[in-house]
């Protein structure tokens, strides 16, 4: 090989190697909870929205409302 097309396959080599390395640490995942993904969906302005709020704020009515009527039971064996 010639001493210019040594060096330019070289140069190519070593843009290749630059760009399978890893420049970046990895990054942990973050576990969302169904929860939480629902409410960055309820959040958004995508059609449907509305609904997914309003299920999840029907939800925690009943849900407190078990917990208040649980509550009341055990006060009144």
């Amino acid at each position: 090989m010639t001493k210019p097309r040594a060096a330019f396959a070289g140069a190519v080599l070593a843009l290749v190697f630059a760009a399978c390395a890893k420049d970046e640490p990895e990054q942990t995942q973050t576990v969302r909870t169904q929860r939480e993904k629902d409410s960055i969906l309820a959040n958004s302005t995508i059609p449907g929205a509305k609904a997914v709020k309003k299920s999840m704020t029907v939800a925690d009515s009943v849900a407190a409302r078990q917990g208040r009527m649980s509550d009341t039971g055990q006060q009144n064996p």
